[in-house]
């Protein structure tokens, strides 16, 4: 069976945007980052959002943004951190496409975000940060591949990512 578009979920810092970029362009498809979709829409960036209207407005606009997204094909889309976690965004992504999540654990995680303040939900304690995670990983694990990122570069993950589509075509277990 063929795939028609990959969603790429996961907790920030796990590699979404860097490996989603890198993904289309290995499969010349199209990429979208629905953060930043939606702050082209908006006109206004994420934290202002949340800021300004708070998370349920980013929400709505979120699942506004997926919605529209279940009619294309071709894309590799690579999700906010938040978006799976709502089950009726989750079952848009499923209409979408495959759905990887990567993984990393929090220290690689907050070693890779550094000091960003652009991130509206990340919390200045690791152990915070950690729990939000945790409670997290379970929708996470409920996607068709798992992919650890923690020792592996964005290239690999790609690989990876190749990899297990070829094996899917071939035994017709995609969407």
């Amino acid at each position: 069976m063929k795939i028609r578009n990959i969603v790429l979920i996961g907790f920030m810092g796990t590699g979404k945007t860097s490996v989603g970029k890198r993904l289309a362009k290995q499969l010349n498809w199209n990429f979208i980052d629905t953060d930043v979709a939606i702050e082209e829409i908006s006109g206004m960036s994420v934290p202002e959002i949340f800021r300004k209207h708070g998370e349920t407005r980013f929400r709505s606009e979120e699942k506004a943004l997926i919605k529209r997204l279940i009619e294309r094909e071709g894309y590799v889309i690579s999700t906010g951190g938040g978006t799976p976690l709502r089950a009726e965004n989750w079952e848009i992504l499923t209409q979408i496409g495959l759905i990887i999540s990567l993984y990393a654990p929090i220290d690689t995680i907050l070693e890779r975000i550094g000091g960003s303040n652009d991130r509206p939900l990340l919390k200045a304690d690791r152990d915070e940060n950690e729990r939000l995670l945790l409670s997290r990983q379970p929708i996470y694990n409920k996607a068709d591949l798992i992919i650890n990122t923690t020792e592996i570069s964005i290239d690999e993950v790609v690989d990876e990512i190749l990899y297990n589509i070829e094996d899917r075509t071939k035994d017709g277990t995609s969407d």
